[in-house]
Parts: C-alpha cells; sequence; structure tokens
C-alpha cells in the first residue's frame, strides 16, 4: 500500500503561488496516478485534477490556468503549482492514488490518501 505525505500548506495573501508536494512511499509510484483533491470547511470533497503514469495530467475547468500539476517519479512526488490564488482556494488539499489510469473525480475511486495540508488564502 502506497503512503501519502502532503506538505506545502500556509497562509499566503490573495495572488500569491503557493506549490504542494505529495510523497509517496513504495517501488510502485511511477505505474500509479495521483489526483489532488481540496475541501474547504463545511464542503464536500472537491476533485482539483490528476496525473496518470504517463504525466498526462487532467484540471478541472475552473482551475486550468491557474495549477499545474507535475510528477518527479525519481524523488516519488507529485506536485501542485498554484498561481493568482484566491480566497476561495482556501481549503484543506489532499492527494489520493488509484491504479487505473482513466480520469476519475470520485474519492471513492482513490485507494490511498494523504493527510491533507491546509491552504489559507487572505484577502
Amino acid at each position: 500500500q502506497v503512503q501519502l505525505v502532503e506538505s506545502g500548506g500556509g497562509l499566503v495573501q490573495a495572488g500569491d503561488s503557493l506549490r504542494l508536494s505529495c510523497a509517496a512511499s513504495g517501488r510502485t509510484f511511477s505505474s500509479i496516478t495521483v489526483g489532488w483533491f481540496r475541501q474547504a470547511p463545511g464542503k464536500e470533497r472537491e476533485f482539483v485534477g490528476s496525473i496518470n503514469p504517463g504525466a498526462l495530467t487532467y484540471l478541472v475547468d475552473s482551475m486550468r490556468g491557474r495549477f499545474i500539476i507535475s510528477r518527479d517519479n525519481s524523488e516519488n512526488t507529485v506536485y501542485l503549482q498554484m498561481h493568482g490564488l484566491t480566497p476561495e482556494d482556501t481549503a484543506v488539499y489532499y492527494c489520493a492514488v488509484r491504479t487505473v489510469s482513466y480520469v476519475t473525480s470520485r474519492p471513492s475511486d482513490y485507494t490511498s490518501w494523504g493527510q491533507g495540508t491546509q491552504v489559507t488564502v487572505s484577502s
């Protein structure tokens, strides 16, 4: 089972950029799809995007152009680069993995989750 640890969250101002990391354990990292989700207080967990083993990425429309997902298989790490942050981006950000590469936004399709990292954007 892959274990995930997110990092890089923090308190930033509107318009700032932030890069989140998702570090994974396990030798099969290069063959898994990693998804990013976020959950704001009182709201359901929201799909941000994903990256498959071939580094093909998908981002939801509202985040395309501001967020970028990348991976470094040599470091067993996936990144979520976020630009132009707004207070609406405030949430706990999670990464999760699945072995199937097609895009899915359903949290139940992901098998392992990190503990999350808090991102707070002040206005």
